[in-house]
């Protein structure tokens, strides 16, 4: 802490927790309105002048979802309050999908007063925990809740290096009401200026790293497996070096947007591929299964598609942060090196060492000459085969998810557009060009997350002025329909096409296949599934919150005309929804 800086006698203890939002540049805060944060608030408007702005959501799920989409999308931790414990429960989904989802953010909660005889009788009472952070304790990186004022500095600094260090995830900063209310009577140190927010990445070994660039470089089929490198800065185009230099095929498993999906080396989806693979190196990976197997979803029978002579290599963050209570970190997958390390500096320092290697071997560079021949036709095959099959029923009503991704694709390709979450099915990355790190932060986590972190994206386009474009599943938006009005008051621009089936579609094929298991009436399946009788009116309830709105639409000749309507308010600075009617399959 630095004694040079202090508050003293300025006003009230809840001032400080703004100097401290303030000093670690968090650029906008949302929060839904709660009591127990009544001295924050007023803080922040009259202390600190509303910056940063605070944004208004109608839940707090959503507050959670859209600094979550801001901090996949622009790198920066977001700051997000919650009520009490009411608040904090009803964000626990959010903040759960954000831990997994390895995003920083900085979650400000409040309680209390811990001090029975300051409490208001039963509000106070009902709304207060002992140990408030154990909620979400198993799912945030850190989690405190400071006594005293003098405790609020440091314990924010550590709060903000723990959330940035990788791997990265939300932490939860508790504080009690009357901390926050009660005047500022005596100096309270800040940290220093100068001090380092993050420590610096993580080296991996470098015999590990010598280790895994004898393998690539001894390989016959290598595949580069990437799954978050691409989110760090310089990672897209890091893994687009090294595969370049060894002629590895990429398999981008789109957590992030790893490698360009029309490059030549680019495998990705293509399961056929894998026969021949002898090398997977993962870089920065957790779920090493689900790529490589095929599923019998009805009878939970996974098959393996790499040959049992495959060797994995890895450069990642292993078992550094892994819950002891949730199991998101998936199936352990034998590797015969594993490199602990962040990729940011662990596939630079490998492509150099493969660069030595294949410099001193003619008999090598000839091999990767050929090799990158033989996946980039290959990819070429695969990619010419998705274009043929995209046009299968073309003129069918309710739309394909095809024919909705080409609509789309015509009328954002020329722009500098951004792609939120949802890619229907993969069907765009069969068909767009994902050709910059930043078209694409990563893929939706499930039901009643795409709409929140859509927006989020959105604002961390903001100010690039980006065509952010949201394909935006019917059942989500049917959890956090509150989340348009977000959108509109704070003028944040994007376009919402509805990826509508009237159905929570997932489910209805899961009963399907139980139904043709046991020889029931798959007509039925439906049944607790649908959207159906009423149908929900998406364009006139995005109207109703301040958007332009258009819809239902099911000829698929309509499709490219709405868009094109609607880009043009969006180009206004307007949330623009387009509903279009697809097929559930």
């Amino acid at each position: 802490m630095d004694a040079s800086t202090k508050k003293t006698n300025l006003g009230w203890q809840s001032d400080v927790i703004v100097d401290l939002i303030k000093r670690y540049g968090f650029e906008y805060i949302t929060m839904n309105p709660g009591a127990s944060f009544r001295g924050l608030h007023d803080s922040l408007i009259n202390y600190g002048g509303n910056e940063p702005p605070m944004l208004l959501c109608q839940h707090e799920e959503i507050a959670v979802q859209i600094a979550h989409g801001y901090a996949k999308a622009s790198g920066k931790p977001m700051a997000v309050i919650l009520h009490n414990l009411v608040g904090l429960l009803h964000a626990t989904m959010a903040i759960y999908y954000a831990y997994i989802d390895r995003v920083p953010i900085f979650i400000m909660g409040a309680t209390g007063p811990m001090d029975e005889g300051k409490r208001r009788p039963h509000i106070d009472w009902t709304h207060s925990a002992l140990v408030q952070g154990n909620a979400i304790r198993d799912y945030v990186k850190w989690d405190y809740q400071p006594t005293s004022i003098h405790g609020v500095p440091e314990s924010f600094a550590r709060a903000y290096s723990i959330m940035t260090t990788e791997p990265r995830g939300p932490i939860y900063m508790c504080y009690d009401a009357m901390l926050q209310e009660e005047r500022l009577t005596d100096e309270v140190a800040m940290p220093r200026i100068d001090a380092a927010a993050t420590p610096s990445p993580m080296m991996p070994d470098p015999k590990a790293l010598a280790a895994i660039a004898d393998r690539l470089c001894k390989a016959e089929h290598p595949m580069l497996l990437a799954e978050y490198a691409g989110r760090r800065p310089g990672g897209f185009e890091s893994i687009v070096e090294l595969a370049e230099l060894t002629g590895a095929a990429v398999w981008d498993i789109n957590n992030a947007l790893n490698f360009p999906n029309k490059h030549p080396l680019c495998l990705s989806m293509d399961k056929a591929s894998l026969k021949a693979t002898d090398l997977v190196v993962g870089l920065d990976v957790k779920d090493w299964e689900k790529q490589f197997a095929d599923l019998d979803n009805a009878n939970r029978i996974v098959t393996d598609l790499l040959p049992p002579s495959c060797d994995r290599v890895e450069i990642g963050f292993g078992e550094l942060g892994i819950s002891k209570w949730s199991m998101d970190y998936c199936r352990m997958q034998a590797c015969s090196v594993r490199a602990l390390g962040d990729t940011v500096l662990g596939i630079p320092e490998l492509t150099r060492l493969c660069r030595q290697r294949i410099g001193a071997d003619p008999a090598l560079r000839r091999k990767i000459a050929d090799r990158k021949t033989a996946v980039g036709k290959r990819h070429n095959e695969v990619w010419a085969k998705w274009q043929e099959e995209a046009q299968q029923n073309w003129n069918a009503s309710p739309i394909t998810f095809a024919r909705l991704a080409l609509e789309v694709w015509e009328v954002i390709k020329d722009q500098d557009w951004v792609l939120t979450a949802n890619e229907l099915k993969h069907q765009v990355r069969k068909l767009w060009d994902f050709d910059k790190p930043y078209r694409h932060p990563g893929v939706e986590l499930g039901t009643a997350t795409q709409i929140g972190i859509s927006i989020g994206v959105a604002l961390a386009h903001k100010k690039h002025k980006r065509l952010v474009v949201d394909i935006q599943p019917d059942g989500d938006l049917m959890f956090d329909a509150g989340a348009l009005w977000v959108a509109a008051k704070y003028e944040i621009p994007m376009l919402i096409v509805m990826h509508n089936n009237r159905a929570y579609y997932n489910d209805w094929a899961h009963q399907i296949r139980m139904a043709k298991l046991r020889g029931t009436d798959e007509s039925k399946a439906h049944i607790g599934m649908d959207l159906f009788g009423p149908e929900p009116d998406f364009a006139g309830l995005a109207r109703s919150m301040g958007c332009w709105g258009e819809g239902p639409i099911d000829n698929p000749n309509d499709v490219g005309p709405a868009l094109k309507r609607a880009i043009a308010e969006v180009k206004k600075g307007r949330v623009a929804l387009v509903d279009t009617i697809i097929q559930h399959r």
